[in-house]
């Protein structure tokens, strides 16, 4: 089994350059299904889902090919099935994108159920229901753990979002490209890699309009067309190595990223004492690894991102004080806190797990932790950057779906990190 081995008490400093956003490439290449023809994905992150959703789309009929580390080629002129139903499938959450870009095509589409991380019940009712509205009948077949649609033909409708859900989001939004008339997605989520997805597909040919507002609209064009496009910056991973350069102390450059799409955290690391100073397209954190206790709240954007409350959890951890972190996206997203105390952080979670309380320690110690989920594992790596002594972390297969040769960009800013095979 591999491990990363963190041995902590070294100051980064330096510039780390983002990879593109998994949170957009994950719906955008399956919406190059859409396309029938050639598309051109720039700024790829080469990430463990990306290479699943590759292998997914290879066996529907699409020819992927990676031009070079950071482009991808996506020919689905001879996509011929809507039946995504293989392991790759089941890999990854994000899967369930699929669902939209086949209903769209071929009005049929069987798609395993998603996989990834397993935290709270993250249903996916909400994009069911869109689907629904479309016009489409669903069947949910349990037992054998495959989702099940079909529609003569898919109509523009209203559909309000009972909660403002990206996935749902982005899902109806690709299934609506093709439907007759205009949808309207009331309620709507906001997040950077919506609009991301937003302007890709009206890159090949859709019309959707009001992304990044709580109101989409799409009106349906049915011949679309291959394009070339470059994914934004990953905004988490850029926010997990400004969490790593304020554990750690030292400066640390974040370069090619959206500044304003990191306004939440930068907010919240000036609260704690470090130095933040904004360009164009990056961030520089200093920090002398000294840091004050806050408050956070976790929310849809423009609010803190729910991605970056296990890292920030590890953080506070280390700040001087007592903080409360408040979680109000996802339930039981605090399974990885038994992890954290292993580096004797004093953590509690209230009865309905929905709030943590964080008294600040003076020293963590390095201890044999396991990443519970993608996030939760960027924690783990962050609190051994901090921590006395060595840290041994296993199931990084979730660390490698999300973030892009973490060790090699954590090891070129100072840290002593390595990836061992036991």
């Amino acid at each position: 089994m591999e491990r990363l081995v963190v041995r902590g008490g070294h100051q980064l400093n330096g510039t780390v350059t983002i990879s593109g956003a998994k949170n957009a490439v994950v719906a955008i290449i399956p919406a190059a299904i859409l396309a029938e023809g050639v598309c051109v994905i720039d700024n790829l992150p080469r990430i463990e889902d990306v290479r699943a959703l590759e292998d997914t789309l290879t066996k529907l009929g699409a020819v992927c090919e990676l031009i070079d580390e950071g482009t991808l080629m996506v020919d689905s002129t001879n996509v011929n099935s809507y039946e995504a139903t293989f392991d790759s499938v089941r890999k990854i959450r994000a899967s369930y994108y699929l669902m939209g870009a086949l209903l769209a095509r071929f009005k049929r589409a069987d798609v395993a159920l998603p996989g990834g991380c397993n935290f709270g019940s993250r249903p996916i009712n909400l994009h069911l229901k869109g689907f629904r509205a479309l016009g489409a009948e669903v069947e949910e077949d349990f037992e054998n753990g495959i989702v099940r649609i079909k529609a003569d033909k898919l109509v523009g409708t209203n559909i309000f979002l009972d909660t403002a859900s990206v996935g749902a989001t982005i899902n109806i939004m690709i299934a609506a490209t093709k439907a007759e008339g205009v949808t309207t997605i009331e309620n709507a989520a906001k997040e950077p890699h919506i609009v991301d997805t937003a302007n890709f597909l009206n890159m090949i040919g859709c019309n959707v309009k009001g992304a990044g507002t709580d109101v989409i609209r799409i009106t349906g064009t049915p011949d679309l067309h291959g394009a070339e496009y470059m994914i934004i910056p990953d905004q988490i991973e850029a926010g997990t190595y400004m969490i790593a350069a304020a554990i750690a102390g030292g400066k640390v450059k974040v370069d090619n990223i959206i500044p304003k799409h990191m306004d939440s955290l930068s907010a919240k690391l000036k609260e704690m004492g470090c130095q933040i100073e904004e360009g164009d397209d990056y961030i520089e954190v200093t920090s002398s690894g000294n840091l004050v206790a806050t408050n956070v709240k976790t929310n849809v954007y423009p609010g803190f991102p729910t991605d970056l409350q296990p890292q920030m959890a590890a953080v506070l951890c280390k700040a001087k004080g007592t903080s409360t972190l408040v979680e109000t996206v996802w339930e039981n997203r605090f399974q990885y806190v038994e992890q954290l105390k292993k580096f004797g952080c004093s953590m509690e979670i209230n009865a309905d797990g929905r709030i943590a309380t964080i008294d600040g320690v003076d020293t963590l110690k390095g201890a044999d932790v396991l990443a519970t989920d993608l996030r939760a594992g960027a924690a783990m790596v962050i609190a051994g950057l901090a921590a006395e002594g060595e840290t041994r972390i296993g199931n990084i297969r979730f660390i490698d779906r999300g973030y892009e040769q973490i060790e090699y960009k954590l090891r070129a800013l100072g840290a002593d990190i390595e990836r061992v095979v036991d």
